[in-house]
């Protein structure tokens, strides 16, 4: 019977199958050891940052500095987390950029109750800089030369008390000269959980778990929500100079900093800071898929490598294992389709084995245990966040938090 429907057409023949499956073996192979070898670096991650308490020798070492436009109705969590921090934070900078919702009303009666914050406005935006890095850049230069650190924070961003001294305390430890965290993340809607933490997976994917830390520069990872940096490095790199143009400024400010010899960490602070960026999968597949291919702190050559990486591991596998398990059943099924078939389950089981590492790095208080069991669906999400990667590589952002872009040209590469 499957030889009458291949001789008509109405199906692929074995050897077709055959071919195809070893054509995509071959593929595959390199990527799945590349995968493997970073996955296995987690073993030996340096553990989740933890709250801590001031020392004396601490006090003032840290001026924060928080990039705001039209941030009001989530601003709040972040300045409460922020007064909460101790006597090593010397001032807090809240740079808007001529908000018109009621965010520097806000910043205001904040200021009221602690002196440490600051609310300035930075200047008008160069035609070639993107608003984030010239927010932090002004941020920055309006900075106490007296604070021995300097640290960005997002405003979405919920601080626990103690972020900060145990993050100086950990910085401090491994000598780190600029050190960012990955937070704990808040979900609240079912095609979030679905499909967020996919896209999670192609960081993990391509740079491995948090606290492993690449030795090279073009495999730094970083992250801008909670960045911190000494002041005298930052001066040495000319502030936030380097990632002007770049849609991915935390990442290519520190593939900067990595290549001009500093080191650069990037550690998990699930316990110390929580995070809500987008309402809704909607939000999610248009915000995190704007520049989470990395395209501006990345070379053409790694850009590409990461997508065929990520194609390999992360987009085919659960298809190719629905495709080739049902080709098993054919007569003459050849050993490179038995093969397949358990190549990309396994790929799967290695997916669905890393729904554990991660589960620390979603907040499950906040929603039904019925919500957040989407959470363990997401690798069926795979092959669409492979696809989300694709078109970010192939497009480029035309507008971003109210601001036009249409006419900006991207530096591939970011320096």
């Amino acid at each position: 019977m499957v030889t009458l429907l291949s001789q008509s057409g109405a199906i692929p023949s074995v050897v077709t199958i055959s071919f195809l499956a070893f054509a995509l073996l071959l593929i595959q192979i390199p990527a799945i050891f590349l995968l493997l070898s970073r996955l296995l670096k987690g073993l030996r991650r340096i553990p989740p940052i933890t709250a801590g308490s001031a020392t004396p020798e601490q006090m003032g070492a840290v001026s924060i500095v928080v990039p705001t436009l039209n941030e009001r109705e989530r601003l709040s969590p972040c300045l409460h987390g922020l007064s909460k921090q101790s006597y090593e934070v010397r001032e807090i900078i809240v740079v808007d950029s001529n908000s018109s919702d009621g965010t520097t009303d806000l910043v205001k009666k904040t200021q009221a109750k602690d002196p440490r914050f600051r609310l300035i406005s930075d200047d008008p935006l160069p035609v070639d800089w993107v608003g984030r890095p010239w927010a932090l850049h002004n941020g920055y230069l309006h900075s106490s030369p007296q604070s021995e650190w300097v640290l960005g924070i997002d405003a979405d961003t919920q601080p626990d008390p103690g972020l900060v001294v145990g993050l100086l305390r950990e910085a401090v430890a491994q000598n780190f000269d600029l050190v960012s965290l990955s937070p704990q993340f808040i979900l609240k809607y079912p095609g979030e959980w679905w499909l967020q933490p996919a896209l999670l997976m192609t960081l993990v994917y391509r740079f491995g778990p948090t606290g492993t830390n690449s030795q090279t520069q073009l495999g730094v990872m970083a992250n801008g929500q909670c960045f911190l940096c000494r002041r005298d490095v930052l001066s040495k790199l000319e502030g936030y100079t380097s990632a002007k143009g770049s849609f991915c400024d935390d990442v290519t400010l520190a593939r900067y900093a990595a290549a001009q010899g500093f080191k650069v960490g990037f550690l998990d602070g699930s316990k110390v800071l929580k995070v809500r960026m987008y309402e809704g999968a909607l939000e999610t597949w248009k915000g995190w898929g704007r520049s989470l291919d990395l395209k501006d702190a990345s070379s053409v050559s790694q850009l590409w490598n990461d997508l065929w990486f990520l194609l390999c591991v992360q987009g085919i596998p659960v298809p190719a294992s629905l495709v080739f398990l049902g080709c098993l059943g054919m007569e003459s099924s050849s050993l490179s389709i038995t093969l397949a078939v358990w190549l990309n389950l396994g790929l799967v089981l290695i997916r669905t084995a890393m729904l554990w590492a991660i589960a620390p790095a979603y907040d499950r208080t906040q929603v039904s245990p019925l919500v957040w069991s989407l959470f363990w669906l997401s690798p069926l999400a795979d092959p669409l966040a492979v696809v989300r990667i694709f078109l970010s590589a192939l497009t480029r952002p035309t507008q971003w938090r109210g601001r036009s872009y249409r006419d900006f040209k991207i530096k591939m590469g970011g320096f």
